[in-house]
Formats: structure tokens, sequence, C-alpha cells
């Protein structure tokens, strides 16, 4: 068996292009620029990771002060806008302390491996942001990496004590005006003149970064009995989303609210081919013929007895061929047959029966998440080289996203972004379509005035090398769609920015 897997990421080319401003009016002229009927003055913004400018796996300060709030405050100030203040991290190596002890990682940074491949890694140093020593706010941005839709009306979200249980958010904790204090309650305190407010994306993301193995909780209204990777039920969405919209307008704050993308357009899901396991016509046959009597054999012996449905079995047929293939994997949604295959009339070995019990190949259709392209085709046995991974031994269901995963995901975002689209359209505030903008990054690109940006890793200048968040670039085209919407819906002329004066990754050597 030969050149089971060689996956890497082929740098074509990578830089930071200046250019000159694309506005024809110096945006230093006095006068020129109006924030319409909004009121700039006091503009705090909601939201998760997105929002605080996580990037390349972390929070650090460089992309802090790259975040869409930090850049849109920037072209606020040509309008009227007042002091924008972020809760700075204290250093550009990412990570977070807890007593001393580091309880978040570092952050990516490109790098040249061992074997010459370019890829991601993470940055060797010791963080010293210590979540026990907390700042004194208010802060502006009151983004929280992490957080979903319920958890900005959740008390003690940034109580220190409950960090380690989970039951608190060490990014939160940080900057939380006290133990008892909600994200929402913290903003609205502030009396803001106006507010963006983007929230709902990890509510999906991370069952969908998991590969499906969170719940989807539709139809259970109690998020306290939510697990981290579970869906959130969109009757709970729309009831806390409701909350904060009313909170932050309560005393007549004009804003914008962001809608949820389709998270399985970001580079964690399409950058790994689902055909990723290359194979001569030799190893293609054996294979096939250790699988013969699973296809030939067991599968109909299944469905004669009724255990599954000639549907089921023809998903779970194996079959190689010579060029590239779908590895095969185990699928949590499939029925567990392997205590059926132990008995008779099959008899397998334990061991044999675990393997087939809810083994499958993947599909064109299913995503294979960032990740996997770490382990698809490596031998964790070293005494043991048939044993590889994808091949003969499954890819785990934690980095494959089904179609039936997929699905969950899909209907869960249409039903929060519904319910943002109303809100927006009921209270007369500004809305992004953001669902839209990220498609078109993905399909094509988004051409600017110095190339294109678009969503393939590394090389699409778009996403940093986490594969989920944006690179400066990446914010500062949101920050322009937000600000497009802001001038449409209050008939202000905030400038935007030109995106290719932003970066796009960090490159290292160490």
């Amino acid at each position: 068996m030969k050149n089971i897997l060689k996956y890497t990421f082929v740098i074509l080319a990578v830089g930071f292009v200046s250019c000159e401003p694309e506005f024809d009016t110096p945006v230093t002229d006095e006068g020129f620029y109006s924030s319409g009927t909004a009121d700039l003055s006091k503009y705090v913004s909601l939201g998760n990771s997105l929002t605080a400018g996580y990037a390349d796996g972390a929070l650090y300060i460089t992309g802090q002060e790259n975040s869409y709030p930090n850049i849109m405050a920037e072209q606020f100030a040509f309008a009227g806008g007042g002091e924008f203040t972020q809760p700075l991290m204290n250093d550009n190596i990412g990570g977070l302390l807890l007593n001393g002890a580091q309880i978040t990682e570092n952050r990516f940074v490109l790098a040249v491996g061992p074997n010459g491949n370019p890829g991601p890694i993470r940055l060797v140093g010791t963080p010293t942001t210590d979540i026990t020593n907390r700042l004194s706010g208010p802060f502006n941005n009151m983004g929280v990496p992490g957080a979903k839709s319920f958890h900005l009306v959740a008390p003690g979200y940034g109580n220190v004590a409950g960090v380690l249980a989970g039951a608190a958010n060490p990014y939160f904790a940080r900057f939380a005006s006290s133990e008892t204090a909600t994200v929402i309650g913290d903003a609205a305190a502030q009396s803001p003149t106006f507010f963006s407010l983007w929230i709902g994306n990890n509510d999906i993301l991370s069952y969908a970064t998991s590969g499906g193995l969170g719940v989807d909780q539709a139809g259970n209204f109690d998020p306290s009995t939510y697990g981290g990777n579970d869906i959130t039920d969109p009757n709970v969405f729309a009831s806390v989303y409701s909350q904060q919209v009313e909170a932050l307008t309560a005393s007549g704050a004009k804003g914008v609210l962001v809608n949820i993308p389709e998270v399985t357009s970001i580079p964690y899901f399409t950058t790994v081919p689902t055909k990723a396991i290359p194979l001569d016509a030799a190893t293609a046959g054996a294979l096939n013929a250790q699988f013969a009597a699973y296809n030939t054999q067991v599968l109909p012996g299944l469905v004669g007895i009724g255990f599954i449905t000639p549907e089921e079995a023809a998903l779970r047929m194996i079959n190689f061929s010579a060029g590239q293939n779908f590895p095969i994997m185990t699928d949590d949604d499939l029925t567990d047959l392997t205590a059926i295959l132990q008995g008779p009339p099959f008899s397998l070995p334990a061991s044999l029966a675990t393997l087939l019990g809810q083994l499958r190949q993947v599909k064109s259709d299913d995503l294979i998440v960032l990740p996997a392209s770490s382990v698809l085709g490596t031998t964790p046995d070293p005494s043991n080289p048939q044993g590889v991974i994808g091949v003969s031994i499954p890819l785990s269901d934690q980095f494959v996203l089904a179609v039936s995963e997929q699905a969950r995901v899909t209907t869960a975002s249409a039903a929060y972004n519904a319910t943002i689209q109303a809100l927006a359209g009921a209270k007369g505030l500004a809305f992004v379509d953001a669902k839209s903008a990220l498609a078109r990054v993905a399909n094509g690109g988004i051409v600017y005035d110095g190339g294109v940006l678009t969503s393939q890793f590394v090389t699409g200048g778009a996403f940093s090398l986490d594969g989920v968040h944006p690179t400066p670039r990446g914010y500062a085209y949101t920050a322009n769609l937000i600000i497009k919407a802001i001038n449409d819906t209050y008939n202000a002329t905030i400038p935007m920015v030109h995106i290719g004066n932003y970066a796009t990754i960090t490159l290292a050597n160490n």
C-alpha cells in the first residue's frame, strides 16, 4: 500500500497588498461625511468571537485592533463617532491564563514544517493575559468569543469562579462589571446611541465543527440543559434575541442587526476534499477483497432479517478503485450493528463487529472538516503499517459533517435569520445579510481594487488560519457591508475602507 494520502496546502501567493484609497474626496474634508438620522457618538458592539476580532484560533491584540467594530468606529469618527474602547489582550500570543495556568491555546501562524510543507502551527510562547486580572470598563466592544445567543442574557457568565466548570466564559470574566453581570446588561448600562448586534453563529457552529457530535435541541426550551456542541432551539433564540434588541433600543438607540452565514461555506468545511485517499489498482483490489463478504453477505443478511433497510445497506457499501477515493468513516447517525453482528447468524469477533458497527464510506455531499487533514492517511500504530486512517481504520464521525447533520444546521440558521430580519424590520434597524455576503466570497470571490477576496484556505485572503474567523482583510470587508447598510438605512455618508490596505495571514518561522 503506498501513496495513501498526500495532502498539503499549496501556497500560491501570500502577501500584503497596499493600494491607494478608493475615495476621490479626502476623508479629512470637514463636513463631507454625515451620520444621517443616526447618532454615532456612543457606539457599542455586541456579539461573539467575530465581534471581538478573534482570528487564527485565538484572541490577540492585532486581531482586536482589526475587529470589524473597531474598523467601523474609526470610520464613524468622520461622522460624529466617539471614542471606542476594547478589552485588549496583553500580547499577540493569544492564550489565556487562570492563576498562571494556561487554559486556552496560542494563536496559529503559518510556517513550514519538518516535512517542508507549509501549514498552520501554534505560536510558541507563554501568554501573559490572566483572566483573574479584571479590566476596568466599560468597553464599547462587548464581543465575547464562544458566546451563544442565550449567554448574553445569562447572569454570572463572567464569573471567574465558574470558568473551569464551564459555567462562565473566560473572555467575559476579564471585563464583566461584576460576578453576576450579564453581557447585555453591561452593554445597555452604557446607554449607547448606536449599536451593532451579531450573535447566533455559535448556536450552530460548535455542532457543525464537531462533526455533528452534539444534539439538535429543537423543542427543548431550557438552554441550561444544553451541551456545548448542541444546536439552540429556534424559539429560545427568538426569545433571547428579542430581549437583547429591546434592551438596546429601550432608550431610542438606533443600530444594525447582522444575520447568520451558512457555516458550511467557510474553509473549515471546504478545504479537505471528500475524495482524499489516493490508491493504486492493487491496493484498491486488496481492500475490496477484504470488504467483499461484508458487502455481499453481511449487509444483505441484515436486510433479510429486517434489521436495516435496503437504503441503509446501500449507504453502508464499501468500494475502492484506482485513483482518488472516499475514506471510510463511522457514522453515529446510523444504527449501531455491533451487538447483532456478534450474534447468530453472523457471529463476528468483537473487534470486527465493532469496526463494522456504524461503518460507511464518505459521500460526495458530506463535508470533511479541516482537522481531518492531520489524521487522514496516517498510521497510528507504527507496528501495523496496514492500519491506515480512512482506509482500514474508519475516520471518526467528529471529522465529517454528514448531509443529515448539515440539514439540521441549515434548518436552525434559517429560523434564526427569520427572527433577525423580522426584528430589524419591526424596529426600523439596519440589516446586513451576511449569509449572502459570505456566499459571494465562497462562490467566485469579491473583487476589490488590488485583487479578489475568496474563501480559499490560506491564499484566499478572507479567512484566518483557523478556517473559521476572518483575517483583518475579511473583517474590513465585513465592516464595509455594515457601513453600507447603515448609510442606506439612516441616510448617512460614512466612508468605507479599502480592504486591500488590511493584512491577510500571519507568517512565522518558529
